[in-house]
């Protein structure tokens, strides 16, 4: 853990010098959530136990099954009845499969189950030159990595509102307190519909954008990347997403623990995986994108900052070999 610590403390000398030294950093407290939770150690489990490693009949994956709607899909993707215990299910089918086509059919089944060790590191974002602009930063997004994006960019000065559907609020105000006041504290709050006209209108005049759903979720919002730079060509849009932005990739669905696993942060107990830390995928990619938000502001630069947790886990993990 200790070298973890340093290259997050590598990664927020170039955060704070990003903006101007107004961010006062502390990799330790960027990590942990642990003000609301009380969480095991981690090992074969997350610490928060939503998610685990399990060996296939070659390689290794992690599991998450933190939403009921995860647990009622085990018997379609293992063949086990009903009655059945999930994480035996899963241990037992895993064991007859290779790893690659046990999350192949994990993932068709939009099951947030990922390879240990299956993507790679970040690659440079193609961002455009935009006219100068002042504007406000919107965050879209929910849980860990998006709003710790925005409120580092708020306590780097920057004006930001937190935009929430009334349908579908931030669990986290309501689950974990403590960290919705550090990532939500600082930043206004509108409640409004996501497919509605004052939300275009708002995004027409942003400079920033930061979402964390998946491209097909948000274009049946009607935001979609030809849209919101038709109105607003000069956006600098965060994407968040688990895997990619693109691709096959877009199209699955990852946390924090299984991405940190997708990425190879892990440890290693002789030929076992084993966690690190809670969710380390989700302040990574907070950190990461909040970063490289405030260096495309400084060079006026717009378009879309791909950025997904899988990723900047992989990016992590070889800051430590």
């Amino acid at each position: 853990m200790s070298a973890l610590l340093d290259a997050v403390a590598a990664a927020g000398e170039r955060l704070v010098a990003a903006s101007g030294g107004r961010i006062l950093f502390d990799p330790r407290r960027a990590l942990s959530r642990h003000d609301d939770l009380l969480l095991a150690a981690p090992g074969e489990w997350s610490p928060n136990r939503h998610c685990r490693l399990v060996a296939c009949r070659e390689g290794w994956m992690a599991v998450s099954l933190a939403r009921d709607e995860d647990r009622e899909l085990v018997p379609a993707w293992t063949g086990c009845d009903f009655d059945d215990d999930p994480w035996e299910a899963i241990l037992g089918a895993a064991s007859r499969q290779v790893t690659a086509a046990t999350v192949a059919s994990a993932a068709a089944l939009h099951l947030p189950v990922a390879r240990v060790g299956e993507a790679a590191p970040l690659a440079p974002c193609a961002l455009q030159p935009a006219a100068p602009k002042d504007g406000m930063i919107l965050d879209l997004s929910a849980l860990w990595a998006g709003p710790y994006c925005g409120a580092l960019l708020a306590e780097a000065g920057h004006a930001v509102v937190k935009v929430e559907s009334p349908a579908r609020p931030d669990p986290t105000r309501r689950h974990t307190p403590k960290l919705d006041a550090r990532l939500n504290g600082a930043k206004r709050h509108r409640a409004m519909a996501l497919d509605g006209p004052e939300l275009i209108a708002m995004i027409g005049e942003a400079r920033v954008l930061i979402t964390a759903a998946r491209p097909h979720a948000l274009a049946r919002l009607g935001l979609d990347e030809a849209r919101l730079f038709g109105i607003n060509p000069d956006l600098l849009w965060i994407a968040i997403t688990a895997h990619g932005w693109t691709g096959e990739a877009a199209m699955r669905v990852g946390f924090g623990d299984d991405c940190a696993a997708a990425g190879g942060l892990v440890g290693w107990d002789g030929e076992a995986p084993r966690f690190l830390g809670d969710a380390l995928a989700d302040p990574l990619t907070g950190l990461t994108a909040a970063t490289l938000a405030l260096e495309a502001m400084a060079g006026d630069r717009c378009g879309v900052i791909d950025i997904s947790l899988a990723r900047t886990a992989a990016t992590f993990a070889k800051a430590l070999v």
